[in-house]
């Protein structure tokens, strides 16, 4: 076992020692690139140029070279041209390397690596912006939106402004509509109109930041977005929602995107208003249809995002509030207290009227008579014995006594 082992080791160290003597025997050399560039080229683009050897023979073999981006993100890739284009942020500088590749048939050989460095800007330190965070809205004119918001950095100055560059593309445009903080800085900037074409799928979005202030050196700051992560899907439109015997069934149309409806799933939000109980239920389609219990009251909102055909987005808004099912849970008491209501005062008002018709009121309490005085006054005074002339028990007299009385009457009265 030993022994075969050895002979497979030894074989291999053969295989691999083949290659490097064949290109030897025929004396070939392989050289590195010259006059290898780092240039920036537009915002957060990096052109990376070089030269093939002027020394490298050419014969037979294939040229290739390998390009390996070290910072700010480790990258590589092989090409058969002496230049490239590379999108990155460049606030914390770039730094790249190449070789070359001679290719003969399934034979290979590299040259030495080539080093290439990009310093980073100037700058204090904690001057650049923080939390840079972007969003973008599809408009009802076919046109994408951009708006960004960003805290000024710890280290900046007060009087420090900061102005904001967005790239697509060939496009290169600066912000005009910012929103400032208390100290006058600018912490927010919207575009309503970009060059964003909405109907590309995951292209980067440049965004660039710099500054400026009497007191330090802002540093800039740079950050790639994906145009599709980034973008605030519209709401579903034209929600319905019916009962169709003991299903709900919701129909609704895409969101306003250049994409076709096949690109979006959808979340279905239904609360049962008399249970209390939510559920959120995943949907592909434009239409759903689920049993409930049709004697309960739900709500039904919906809400959608990309699927598919592109990186996912930030959800959109939930749709209007509709409703569908039986009793209204939150209505019912107040339309059951205010029937009780109307009916009561209904009710009194015609048993008012009943009464008042047929002097029922005064059949069931009549008015109390004044008792009569059953003591005479013993001094009645003037008037009393001038209402006692005209009463009827004094008429029953004689008219001799009657005329003696007056008579004296007159006397004292006047």
């Amino acid at each position: 076992m030993v022994n075969i082992l050895r002979l497979f080791l030894i074989l291999l160290w053969t295989t691999n020692m083949v290659h490097p003597n064949i290109l030897q025997v025929e004396g070939v050399q392989v050289f590195p690139p010259t006059n290898f560039t780092l240039t920036v080229s537009a915002l957060a683009e990096v052109f990376l140029h070089w030269k093939p050897n002027p020394n490298q023979e050419q014969k037979n073999y294939t040229i290739r070279y390998d390009v390996e981006i070290i910072a700010p993100a480790s990258e590589k890739y092989d090409t058969k041209k002496t230049h490239s284009f590379r999108t990155a942020v460049l606030h914390n500088g770039f730094s790249a390397r190449i070789r070359t590749l001679l290719l003969f048939n399934d034979l290979q050989m590299k040259s030495d690596w080539v080093m290439g460095e990009l310093k980073p800007p100037p700058g204090a330190a904690e001057t650049s912006v923080t939390n840079l965070s972007c969003v973008t809205y599809f408009t009802i004119y076919s046109t994408v939106s951009l708006r960004c918001t960003w805290f000024p950095g710890k280290g900046a100055p007060e009087n420090t402004e900061y102005f904001l560059f967005y790239r697509y593309k060939t496009y290169t445009e600066e912000c005009q509509d910012y929103i400032k903080d208390k100290w006058n800085r600018n912490i927010e900037c919207g575009f309503s109109r970009t060059h964003i074409d909405p109907e590309e799928v995951d292209n980067l979005i440049v965004i660039h930041i710099n500054g400026s202030s009497k007191y330090a050196a802002i540093k800039p700051f740079q950050q790639l977005f994906n145009q599709n992560a980034i973008e605030k899907v519209n709401v579903p439109r034209n929600v319905t929602v019916f009962l169709e015997q003991n299903d709900l069934l919701a129909k609704w149309e895409k969101p306003i995107s250049s994409f076709p409806k096949e690109c979006f799933e959808y979340e279905f939000y239904l609360c049962n208003l008399q249970s209390g109980n939510k559920q959120i239920l995943k949907v592909s389609s434009n239409d759903f249809r689920l049993r409930i219990d049709v004697t309960c009251r739900y709500s039904i909102q919906i809400r959608a995002n990309h699927y598919i055909c592109c990186e996912r987005g930030f959800w959109s808004d939930w749709s209007e509030i509709r409703y569908v099912g039986g009793n209204k849970q939150k209505n019912s008491i107040a339309w059951i207290l205010a029937l009780l209501c109307v009916s009561s005062c209904s009710i009194a008002l015609l048993v008012a009227i009943i009464c008042k018709i047929n002097h029922v009121w005064s059949k069931l309490f009549p008015p109390i008579p004044t008792p009569r005085n059953k003591f005479k006054d013993a001094f009645p005074n003037d008037y009393e014995r001038a209402r006692t002339c005209t009463s009827d028990t004094e008429t029953e007299l004689g008219s001799f006594a009657e005329d003696l009385h007056c008579s004296a009457l007159e006397d004292c009265v006047f």
